[in-house]
This record gives structure tokens, C-alpha cells and sequence, in this order.
């Protein structure tokens, strides 16, 4: 998809089927997944998918012209909520106050078994 005003940045898995990043007017969007830095994924226990999951996010961001500091928004994706504690420890070594918006949601499951976490964000550009 070509829009001028539309800026994608692509997942860097050949068989990806959505982009790491899209921005429009300053702002960008990314939705991350328990990624290893060497692409495969990590299905062990809620710390560890979440360390991938914001580390992937961080990465994303940065290979976009961002940064964890400029995320506006977060909406996480847990499969069992009593994950949300763990998760949310996770997330304090990745972002520090302002906190970013963010809602937690449960779902029943995600796109993997036995993934627990997957996280959409809003980040300012630049």
C-alpha cells in the first residue's frame, strides 16, 4: 500500500504479513509480538514474553525514527490477565513516568499457542 502521506516500515521477517511501523503526521503505530532479537519466538513463561515483546516494540520504534519515550499509548494483550503483574513489572524497566495511556485487555487466545503477550503502540515521530 503507496500513500504519500503514509510511511510503512517493514517487518524485518520476509514472510511477514504486516509492517513493524506505520506513521502518518508525526505519529506512528506498532504492534509487537514475543520476538528474539534473532526472529523466533519466545513461548516461555509471561516475563520473559514481555521482555521480548517491549524490547521488539523498542527496536521497532527506533529503526523508525522514535523511541520508547515518545509512546502516547499502549494497548496490551494478555491471555490470562493475572499475567497483568508480571507484565506490568516488565514495563516499568521499559518506560518511566509520564506513562504512556495504556488499557490491558484479555483475549482468549493470541495468533501463536502458547503466546501470552502482544502489544499496539502510538509514538510520537522524532
Amino acid at each position: 500500500m503507496a500513500h504519500n502521506e503514509l510511511t510503512f516500515t517493514p517487518d524485518p521477517d520476509p514472510e511477514s504479513i504486516s509492517s513493524d511501523v506505520a506513521s502518518f503526521g508525526g505519529v506512528m503505530v506498532s504492534t509487537q509480538i514475543p520476538t528474539r532479537a534473532d526472529g523466533s519466538l519466545e513461548l516461555g513463561g509471561i516475563t520473559e514474553q514481555s521482555e521480548c515483546t517491549l524490547q521488539a516494540l523498542k527496536v521497532a520504534l527506533e529503526r523508525a525514527g522514535s523511541s520508547m519515550d515518545r509512546v502516547m499509548h499502549l494497548t496490551i494483550y494478555l491471555t490470562d490477565m493475572a499475567d497483568r503483574a508480571a507484565f506490568n513489572e516488565v514495563y516499568k524497566r521499559f518506560f518511566s513516568q509520564p506513562w504512556p495511556v495504556r488499557a490491558a485487555v484479555g483475549v482468549a487466545s493470541l495468533a501463536v499457542e502458547g503466546m501470552r503477550v502482544e502489544v499496539t503502540a502510538m509514538a510520537a515521530k522524532g
